[in-house]
């Protein structure tokens, strides 16, 4: 990869992170008016539809019959699965405490795919890589504080959803190499879509206002925008370099739950950032592993 390939990837991957964040923060705003359920599955059709328009203006040969067969594979479907029951998980603990905390917690997946690999899949950990991965999970507790006043029992929540996440990015590995990438997005987003939907039926609905659409709307563009530019960035550049570019989401994170909410991590959790980001970007660089990142 030349020098300008991983300035554009470094640029790509941070616009990633950005959309991903102004997401969660337009529907964690929705979620103050609207069920959970009948947020998720209403963002979720707006967001399919903006992803097969993406397909259609990028690449439209990954949904010729034979891309459209491999969302079908049960490799596939597993991983939507995984997929969606985590994106509900995690969304429903966002809606329910503070947008810094829940992106630091969820910015663990590297290190609990590090865990998961050697305990599920018989992978060589290192005693050095144990290290790092202990770490880690030490600034999550930070940022949990399971023994804090005032403490949010929804942290847990968001950390089984960021084990889910990282089940999710374990089974890709399995999928083999041909399978289009915007094949695979799109069949998560239905499996999510699909799942809220199942979910709805039993919750009461809430009348949708203009607004509500609009910012769910938008909220679904700002996530085909960050799928778009996380792959523009995975293709085009060296990953030892762009990925540690992703902890952008967590500074953007937190500077949205300031402006919007008025929540500012106390020093514990700061230092529980720090360390989880430092531990994080560790093992990505030692691993040169993807950029692993929560599709909600």
């Amino acid at each position: 990869m030349t020098a300008l390939h991983n300035r554009r990837g470094v640029i790509a991957m941070s616009a990633g992170m950005v959309c991903f964040v102004l997401n969660d923060t337009l529907v964690k705003f929705v979620s103050d008016d609207l069920p959970a359920s009948q947020l998720i599955f209403l963002r979720g059709v707006l967001a399919v539809l903006g992803l097969l328009l993406l397909v259609y203006a990028t690449d439209r040969r990954q949904f010729s019959r034979a891309g459209l067969l491999h969302m079908v594979d049960k490799w596939v479907v597993l991983r939507s699965m995984l997929d969606g029951v985590a994106s509900l998980v995690y969304l429903s603990a966002l809606f329910h405490m503070p947008l810094g905390n829940a992106t630091a917690i969820n910015m663990s997946t590297p290190l609990l795919i590090a865990l998961l690999s050697g305990l599920l899949m018989g992978v060589h950990v290192s005693a050095r890589n144990w290290l790092i991965i202990g770490l880690g999970f030490v600034g999550v507790l930070m940022v949990v504080q399971p023994q804090a006043d005032g403490f949010n029992a929804w942290a847990w929540v968001a950390l089984a959803g960021t084990v889910l996440h990282a089940l999710r990015d374990l089974s890709v590995r399995f999928i083999a190499p041909e399978v289009p990438s915007m094949v695979i997005t799109v069949g998560t987003a239905l499996a999510a879509t699909v799942l809220s939907g199942v979910w709805s039926v039993f919750t009461p609905w809430q009348a949708v206002s203009a607004t509500h659409w609009g910012m769910m709307a938008a909220a679904a563009v700002f996530l085909s925008c960050g799928y778009f530019f996380l792959i523009k960035a995975t293709r085009m550049a060296d990953m030892s370099v762009v990925a540690p570019f992703r902890y952008i989401g967590l500074l953007t994170a937190v500077l949205a739950g300031y402006v919007i909410w008025g929540d500012m991590p106390n020093p514990l959790a700061w230092c529980g950032m720090l360390l989880l980001v430092g531990a994080g970007i560790l093992m990505l660089r030692l691993h040169r592993q993807p950029a692993y990142v929560s599709e909600h």
